[in-house]
């Protein structure tokens, strides 16, 4: 079968930008491996720009001329969108089927005529918002139930047949790469001295939301309270560091901050960390902190680890306050530097390792295989189902019922929104919250609205009631 599939994301021989390039990869391998012909079509950058294979049935061509560096990628001259859409179209006139990851292509136009499954690996940036709402592919594809439920209160409000188009399906590890393995190598490149230092991961993006300044915060907290001075935190700089200078002002904000915590002899900035040598870098580390507000849809980063032994403390937001067993992984409310503190302090005093129960678990649960297996059974059988009617449901707080929205949770006397970020700790929306549902008759219409346009309530049409 003769596939196309799409990037908005630059690709490279050996590097991954982020966790969702990484399972593209798989998938396109896995089905290259069974004698399909797969060609990936996607952004070109300066240090990316020319065509290259994973397998020889699998081609990358960066093709796209979108904005680079991120954000922002339609930010660009009108050509280059007319290109793009001219492009995909011409592949899509040999194909068989197309896939879109990550989403970013925003005209269903393009792949009217073609089977086609849409992969969203997001529910931030605004071109797969885009390709959110303007769906009208045969199969969506979407990582954890945290985000199923986003969209469907969301998008599937005027579009409820997309219920029957979703499929969630989680990211899968190698095990057989994603193990407890020697680090030597690794750490004599990057110059460090397992021996001498514990070793704090922070294998994220610049980004705040990804939670740099809360581990800046617990660093501080593990050197000047808990006199934990044989820690080194580890950052890695970004593959755009060199291309972007935003990018590299961001890192010197970091450096300024972690000096005015007296922090800047615990802090190792160091090259982005290629795909093969990832497992080593997780098995170096004493502990992995993912303590941001970012909104994952999967986010690879506590299963790698913990596949490699190493325990990870994360802030319980988006999926993972679903998807991580609280028996299982440490958890911590957002912004709680304190608790992570104390948590970490454990982890490295007792030099506590990924246990035995963690380990069957991910183990049972997020196999390479089968993620793989699944993508490839739905990209292969897709088929036209037409598109998806637009329904409209007049929205009159008098009559209609709200309940929390999937990215708000009760936390103690307050509300969590994973979109702003905060806590908000009214006592009568927290009442409501915990109800389950709420009415006119519960407060006044005026209030039911102000806390929906807010994101805290979703309508409960027809469509859902049923």
């Amino acid at each position: 079968m003769r596939i196309v599939m799409f990037s908005m994301t630059p690709l490279f021989p050996d590097r991954s930008m982020g966790g969702a390039q990484k399972q593209l990869k798989k998938v396109a391998l896995y089905l290259a491996e069974q004698g399909h012909d797969v060609t990936i079509l996607c952004t070109r950058r300066s240090d990316a720009n020319m065509p290259f294979h994973w397998h020889p049935n699998l081609e990358i061509v960066p093709i796209f001329r979108f904005k680079q560096p991120f954000p922002e990628p339609y930010a660009t001259e009108v050509y280059n969108i007319a290109s793009a859409i001219q492009d995909v179209g011409d592949y899509l006139d040999r194909a068989d089927v197309f896939y879109s990851h990550d989403g970013g292509l925003i005209f269903p136009y393009v792949y009217q005529d073609t089977p086609a499954i849409i992969s969203l690996r997001s529910i931030l940036f605004s071109e797969t918002l885009q390709s959110g709402f303007l769906f009208q592919g045969d199969g969506l594809v979407v990582p954890s139930q945290h985000t199923v439920d986003s969209w469907l209160a969301t998008v599937g409000r005027f579009f409820p047949e997309l219920k029957n188009r979703m499929h969630v399906i989680h990211n899968g590890l190698d095990f057989s790469e994603y193990r407890p393995c020697s680090f030597d190598d690794l750490a004599d490149r990057l110059k460090l001295e397992p021996q001498r230092y514990q070793y704090i991961l922070y294998p994220h993006r610049p980004d705040d939301a990804k939670g740099i300044r809360q581990t800046i915060a617990v660093a501080d907290r593990l050197v000047h309270q808990y006199g934990l001075h044989d820690i080194r935190v580890l950052v890695p700089q970004w593959i755009d560091t060199g291309l972007a200078d935003h990018v590299l002002a961001y890192y010197r904000s970091l450096q300024e901050e972690i000096a005015q915590h007296g922090l800047t002899d615990y802090f190792v900035f160091h090259d982005w960390i290629s795909d093969s040598d990832m497992p080593q870098y997780f098995s170096l580390g004493t502990v992995t902190f993912a303590l941001g507000n970012y909104v994952e849809t999967f986010g690879n980063t506590p299963y790698e680890s913990l596949a490699c032994g190493t325990p990870v403390i994360v802030a319980s937001v988006g999926p993972y306050r679903d998807m991580l067993p609280d028996n299982l992984v440490a958890k911590v409310n957002y912004g709680d530097s304190e608790e992570a503190a104390r948590l970490a302090a454990d982890i490295l005093q007792n030099r506590q390792r990924t246990s035995d129960d963690t380990m069957h678990w991910l183990h049972e649960n997020f196999k390479q295989d089968d993620m793989v297996r699944t993508y490839a059974d739905l990209i292969l059988n897709a088929r036209k189902l037409g598109p998806m009617p637009y329904v409209h449901h007049h929205l009159d707080p008098e009559t209609v019922a709200f309940r929390l929205a999937p990215w708000c949770v009760v936390t103690g006397d307050s509300i969590y929104h994973d979109f702003l970020g905060t806590y908000n700790d009214d006592a009568q929306l927290v009442r409501c919250a915990i109800r389950g549902q709420v009415t006119a008759k519960d407060c006044s219409p005026d209030q039911l609205i102000a806390w929906y346009r807010e994101g805290y309530w979703v309508p409960i049409f027809p469509d859902e009631a049923e």
